[in-house]
Formats: structure tokens, C-alpha cells, sequence
């Protein structure tokens, strides 16, 4: 497979740059991945296309405020992306600079925050803060949401809200789960009244989900590593429903990845990973059957993993028709619900 299998022309004006008024008011496209049937819905139309037996399977990672604007020692600007938290007082991060600070420099933040550089990791940073605040205390401070950078405002307190799911619980993440971003309280609690069952898995979705392919041999590209647990709880509730006849619907990308991780071994297995599964078409999918998700970017590991789900001229057909329709794409955009091929 080539990078240029998973292109298309995206008019840039269909790119959201602000929320839809409402969680619940997106559109939804309805692409059957058997028949390649489309339909187009809103998303309110959830309630009526998920059965009593289905398990929702939600990411419940809560994104931080992971950007920090500094200064190196020697007076130069610096933007950090912090791309995970390690512990206490170190974190792996994204530093823009003038000239990549060597170990040993010292990033300075308002407030007197201080961090140090401990060493490199490929594009990573390793930074260890000095003070008794933890990262996440001086993140929560000083930091700002880190929206994508194809939105191109500043974040602002509605940022500060919207780009978090309204059952986002374990902080950790530095890009939120969009496909969550759809669902608000009445609608879980319409779901749950309904009979789904609602089940939480948490993937903390790192910087690098923007991070672009850079080989036109697909197989060649290496996915960058993200932390998952999944509880036993979760793996109880889709056995359930498996039993039952239900489905296994997953809220968003992160959502699917760490469920098919957890299940590489041929069963779903509660615990706590690493996951770098890089997942294209010829992937055999084996616990998830429909998928909520959003339109992602031209070229991206996402698409091509949607590619895989539904199967990939269907997808195509799918994108074609949301241009000539005028679907919101990206982040704040509008979303889909996909039946596995």
C-alpha cells in the first residue's frame, strides 16, 4: 500500500474550527461497510441505531492543558507540548525552539517554574520540573488546552470545555477522543434507559496521533507508542453482550486500538499496555463490529484505519459524498457511524 491510497481533496473551508452549538447537533454519515450503503442522519439518530443488547465502549481519559509557552536560560522563546506525563516531576515533551536545547539547559515558565532538560528521546524531550507542584498541578495553572493544529484560533474557555468529553475522568491525554465529543448527558442517559450498556476503557491519546506519515511505503511507518488500561469490568460487559447478541461499538479510534491490543492474543485480557498497533486494510478485526468515529485527515494512519474497518473504497465513496455534502471535518466536525465489513 502508498501513502497516495489514502489522499483526497479536502476544500479547507469544510475544516471545523469551532464546536457545533450543541454536543448532540452534528450529522452523522451512516456508511455500512457490508453493502456500502450510505445514509445521511443526525447524530441524535444514535438512540434509534443501537440496539438494547450493543456495549458503547467510551475512552474516559481527560485531556490536559499540555501547552506551555517559556524560555530557555540563554533568553530564547520555547513552546512545549507535553506528550505524556511520567511521574510526579518528569515528562516527555515536544520543545519548539530556535535551537533544540542540549541536556542540562533549563526551560523557564511564569511563576517561577523551572525544568530541566534530561535528554532526548527521537522527537521527545525528557524534562524534569523543579518545585513541589507535580507536572499536572503547574500543566493545570499554566498550561493551555492543545488543540490540533489545523485549528487555527487560541484556545479559549470553550475550548476549555468542548475539547473534553463530558465523561472524560483520568487525566492524561494531550488530544481528546473526538468521536466522545458528540455525546452529552442526556443522550448516555436516553442510551442507557434504552438498554445499552455503557463501558469505559482509557487510552491516553499522545501528540503524536498528529504526527504525519513520512514513508510512501505504508508498511514501513512505525505508530508511536500509547498507554491503555482496560479494566476487568469492561471485559465483563462485552462478554455480556456478546452473549447476549449484542454488539461491540467503539466511541472513537483510541477507543477500537486499545480493545484490539488488549485482544491480540486471540482473547480480551483486563489490564494496563502499551499499544503501538498500526492497523490498515487486511487487519482481522476481532472485537469490535461498529464504529463511531469522526473524518480524519488526508493521508493519517486514522483514515487508514477506517480504511481497514469498512473497507477501503467504501471509505472513499463515504469521504466523496461528505465533501459534496458539506460536512464538518476533523476535531469540532461532524461523525460517523461505521458497520464493520
Amino acid at each position: 500500500m502508498r501513502l497516495s491510497d489514502f489522499d483526497y481533496e479536502l476544500p479547507p473551508e469544510l475544516i471545523a474550527q469551532h464546536p457545533a452549538s450543541e454536543r448532540t447537533a452534528s450529522r452523522l454519515l451512516h456508511l455500512d461497510g457490508r453493502t456500502g450503503a450510505i445514509a445521511d442522519l443526525a447524530f441524535r439518530d444514535m438512540v434509534r441505531l443501537l440496539a438494547p443488547s450493543d456495549v458503547l465502549v467510551v475512552n474516559d481519559t481527560r485531556v490536559i492543558k499540555a501547552r506551555l509557552d517559556g524560555r530557555k536560560d540563554t533568553g530564547g522563546e520555547v513552546e512545549v507540548l507535553v506528550e505524556r506525563v511520567l511521574d510526579h516531576e518528569r515528562a516527555l515533551a515536544q520543545v519548539r525552539a530556535s535551537k533544540p536545547p542540549k541536556a542540562g539547559r533549563k526551560i523557564h515558565f511564569a511563576g517561577d517554574v523551572e525544568a530541566e532538560v534530561v535528554g532526548r528521546e527521537d522527537e521527545f524531550y525528557e524534562l524534569r520540573f523543579r518545585g513541589a507542584d507535580s507536572v499536572l498541578d503547574v500543566l493545570s495553572r499554566q498550561g493551555t488546552t492543545p488543540l490540533p493544529p489545523y485549528i487555527t484560533h487560541r484556545p479559549d474557555e470553550e475550548d476549555d470545555a468542548r475539547y473534553q468529553t463530558v465523561y472524560a475522568k483520568v487525566p492524561g491525554a494531550v488530544a481528546a477522543p473526538t468521536a466522545g465529543l458528540h455525546f452529552d448527558e442526556a443522550l448516555l442517559a436516553a442510551l442507557r434507559e434504552k438498554g445499552v450498556t455503557t463501558a469505559a476503557i482509557t487510552l491516553h491519546v499522545g501528540a503524536g496521533t498528529f504526527q504525519p506519515v513520512r514513508t510512501d511505503d505504508v508498511s514501513k511507518h512505525v505508530m508511536h507508542a500509547e498507554w491503555y488500561s482496560l479494566s476487568r469490568e469492561t471485559v465483563e460487559a462485552i462478554a455480556r453482550a456478546k452473549a447476549a447478541g449484542g454488539r461491540v461499538v467503539a466511541v472513537g479510534t483510541t477507543a477500537l486500538r486499545a480493545l484490539e491490543s488488549a485482544a491480540a492474543s486471540g482473547e480480551l485480557k483486563a489490564g494496563t499496555g502499551e499499544t503501538r498497533l498500526f492497523i490498515v486494510p487486511g487487519y482481522r478485526f476481532r472485537i469490535v463490529e461498529r464504529l463511531i468515529t469522526n473524518f480524519h485527515l488526508p493521508r493519517s494512519t486514522l483514515l487508514m484505519l477506517v480504511s481497514a474497518f469498512a473497507g477501503a473504497e467504501n471509505i472513499r465513496r463515504a469521504y466523496r459524498h461528505a465533501v459534496a455534502e458539506r460536512y464538518r471535518f476533523f476535531s469540532y466536525g461532524d461523525a460517523m457511524l461505521l458497520e464493520r465489513a
